[in-house]
């Protein structure tokens, strides 16, 4: 079940909301068990023979969680944690990356298995929740209900953010819902379902319609004008998952971290991976850069090895965590390069020239790099690479035309939206005019139901990762 489906809308949301807030403010733990159900629920629509493997992850972390904080000894503890973390990994690796490793050695997978929806976010949080506890970040959770909760909570198992434990500890424990929150919540929630449906699916169609083609069929135009559509249609669709997670979370009463901050504003890569899927970034940052950094520190590497060596790791592991595909290890590989070469090379030189410059440069590194991750087929990649540059294929075609006058209108809305302009222009008209804000979004949903209705319904694209 997704989000922008009828079947949340109008059945699943509304019910779960009236049996939660049926149950006393006092009761939280009654709350949590009923944020338990929903979750599991919502996840076995979608998982109906996956659901299982949640609960097992979820409830061999908790009883992992337990065995750590009761040994005596260090190493017995440390001991615990790689298990924990080997079986996890070992979990992604069967699910996720069995038949790419098999083909690596040339063996041809003779069997097919199902990527389990949302493996890379729950198996992200429950190592992050070993680690942390581990190294006394946290404290051991003694109430299963309440740590089978954070790990299967349907707002962000699909699609994120990843949420740590140590983020939302205190709200699984106690909690308040007001109406101020609630009524955040639901804007939050129309501003990323309009994101979704009426950006993020009109986007996605016409890079289909121009990415998609076969290579002989491939125009310069076309490609810069498909490559320009996907940069939105990634963008609207995976931040307007976020802000409907957010959304959801402030209705019941958590606070979810942001997970992206208009990263196309941003004035270098670096900048960039800032803004973007911040969660992931920072999971990686504490988990894999840092603990990495500080052991090749303590063998007495030099900075600069240090960084390169690290940076080269985590971005390879970025792209392999988005897919079992070589074109996503080399589009993890392609922003480990240019970040590299920020960080020696440019990092002066973006710091001076004029901020309009340093964006556009942005726009088309992330540009190129988002035409690495559309593509898995190689054959079509190098096709269509060549094609952006004008080294194969026609300048442009009357399909090419067609698509690109009538978007014409439409670009600079979806480039304006990509900003905090529309957002900071709202936030002072409510505050001016709050009744404003209650026939926004009576409207924004409104239009968003009459789309959904009336268009083929298009899934999220993470929930592939």
């Amino acid at each position: 079940m997704l989000f922008s489906s009828l079947t949340f809308l109008t059945l699943f949301l509304p019910l779960f909301l009236a049996v939660y807030y049926l149950i006393p403010a006092r009761s939280v733990r009654l709350k949590n068990i009923s944020l338990l159900v929903f979750s599991l629920f919502f996840y076995a629509i979608g998982e109906p023979v996956w659901v299982s493997l949640l609960i097992i992850s979820g409830l061999w972390a908790y009883v992992i969680g337990r065995l750590i904080t009761r040994c005596k000894k260090k190493w017995q503890a440390k001991a615990l944690l790689i298990l924990s973390l080997c079986s996890n990994i070992g979990m992604l690796c069967i699910f996720k990356y069995s038949a790419f490793l098999l083909g690596i050695f040339g063996i041809e997978a003779t069997f097919t298995v199902s990527l389990p929806i949302g493996i890379s976010f729950y198996t992200f949080q429950a190592m992050s929740y070993m680690v942390d506890l581990y190294k006394g970040i946290v404290k051991e959770h003694h109430d299963p209900i309440r740590f089978m909760t954070y790990i299967s909570m349907f707002p962000q198992i699909g699609a994120g953010p990843i949420v740590r434990y140590v983020d939302i500890r205190d709200r699984l424990a106690e909690r308040k819902v007001t109406l101020a929150g609630f009524s955040e919540g639901v804007t939050r929630f129309a501003a990323g379902l309009g994101k979704k449906i009426i950006f993020a699916n009109h986007a996605g169609k016409v890079a289909a319609a121009l990415l998609g083609v076969s290579p002989d069929a491939m125009t310069t135009a076309g490609i810069w004008l498909g490559a320009i559509m996907f940069m939105f249609q990634i963008y609207f669709d995976f931040s307007g998952y976020s802000d409907m997670a957010i959304g959801i979370g402030k209705m019941i009463g958590f606070d979810f971290k942001e997970n992206f901050d208009h990263p196309y504003t941003a004035k270098s890569i670096t900048d960039f991976w800032r803004r973007w899927h911040i969660s992931l970034s920072a999971w990686f940052r504490d988990y894999v850069y840092l603990p990495l950094s500080s052991s090749l520190v303590k063998r007495k590497w030099k900075m600069g090895p240090i960084y390169i060596t690290t940076t080269l790791v985590v971005w390879f592991l970025t792209g392999l965590w988005h897919g079992a595909s070589i074109n996503y290890i080399l589009w993890g590989i392609y922003f480990c390069i240019v970040l590299i070469i920020e960080r020696f090379v440019l990092r002066g030189v973006l710091s001076k020239i004029p901020v309009i410059v340093a964006r556009c440069y942005s726009l088309l590194i992330v540009l190129i790099g988002w035409l690495i991750f559309y593509y898995t087929d190689l054959t079509a990649l190098t096709a269509a690479g060549a094609t952006l540059f004008g080294l194969a294929g026609s300048l442009t075609n009357h399909n090419t035309n067609s698509l690109f006058f009538a978007n014409l209108w439409i670009l600079p809305v979806f480039a304006l939206f990509c900003t905090k302009i529309p957002s900071a222009l709202f936030q002072r008209l409510i505050k001016r005019i709050p009744a404003v804000e209650p026939v926004y979004n009576a409207a924004l949903l409104c239009v968003s139901f009459a789309l959904l209705i009336g268009q083929s319904f298009s899934p999220f694209l993470y929930f592939r990762f």
